[in-house]
């Protein structure tokens, strides 16, 4: 998963709680993907607009 070796294995629990542990985790890798290509998007986003697009004007 890309987790540092021992990440869940050294600690004092039963396999089952170890896997339980780890559940449906997310592997820092593709988090680390996932936020960059939303940066990405953010970016490309902003460039499209000035800043004054981006006030909210009062009603």
């Amino acid at each position: 998963m890309g987790l540092p070796p021992g990440w869940v294995t050294d600690l004092p629990l039963p396999r089952t709680a170890q896997l339980r542990a780890l559940g449906n985790g997310v592997v820092p890798q593709q988090a680390t993907h996932a936020v960059a290509l939303l940066l990405n998007d953010l970016a490309a986003l902003t460039d499209d607009h000035t800043d004054d697009e981006w006030q909210v004007k009062a009603a």
